[in-house]
Formats: structure tokens, sequence, C-alpha cells
């Protein structure tokens, strides 16, 4: 773990939270993006505006890092695009499967004390520690 920066990960962690939670107050929303994505989607959805914009802030606000001068890493991608369009795809299941995404159980559901989002996250990281450990001592990525 070369790259590793705690202020800035901190920073940033406090500024997903604190958007999480203006979101929260002052719409009564769920900063969850398969959610939030969804409704962008949906075609009986009204409240597509601030939906956009959280969406188009996911996108460009990297971008306009990457323009005025902040070092915006490249990210590294598998070889054969049929395992990013499997990768999708379950990622896609999985999401519907519990019901949202990481970002929406993690950040948000356990914020409120949701049962649900705490086993959904316990599920997410468990899940995570085990392909990670078989990748990296299994299989030798």
């Amino acid at each position: 773990m070369a790259n590793f920066t705690p202020i800035s990960a901190a920073i940033g962690g406090g500024l997903v939270g604190l958007a999480a939670a203006l979101l929260m107050l002052f719409s009564g929303r769920i900063a969850g993006i398969s959610g939030i994505l969804a409704g962008c989607l949906g075609f009986g959805t009204r409240d597509k505006g601030w939906r956009g914009a959280f969406i188009a802030g996911l996108v460009f606000a990297p971008l306009t890092a990457g323009l005025v001068g902040y070092p915006v890493p490249s990210p590294q991608m598998p070889a054969s695009w049929g395992v990013i369009v499997v990768a999708g795809l379950l990622v896609g299941f999985g999401t519907r499967l519990s019901g949202g995404c990481t970002s929406g159980h993690g950040v948000c559901g356990i914020a409120r004390l949701s049962a649900r989002s705490v086993t959904a996250t316990a599920v997410f990281m468990g899940t995570a520690v085990v392909v990670v450990a078989l990748s990296r001592h299994v299989l030798g990525g």
C-alpha cells in the first residue's frame, strides 16, 4: 500500500459523511448510489434534478480536479472486457439482492442504526476479506 494518504482519506470520508447527512437532513433521502441512479433512470420519478446533479458531481469532481492540476490516478482495469462486464453484472445483482449498494448501507444505513444495513455491510466486508485473501494468498495475484 504505497499510496496511503491518511489525511486526505480522512477529509474525503468526512466530506462523504457530511454530504450524506445533509442530503438526509434537507431532503429525507439516502445517499445510496444505486438508488439515486435508479431514480435517474426510472420513468415515474419526479425528483430527477438532484439525482442528476449528484451523479454528475461523482463524474465531474475528479475530472475537474485533474484539470486544475490535482494528480488523479488512472484506474487499473483488467485486460478483458468480458471480466468487466461480468463484474458489473455481479455488482448489479448483489445490489438488488441486498436491497442497496455498499454506500447506501455502509454510510447511511449504519448511521441510521439499521439492522439490515449493519448485516449487509458485515457481509460486504467479510466477502471482501475472503476474496482478497484468496486472490493474494491462494491464487497468487
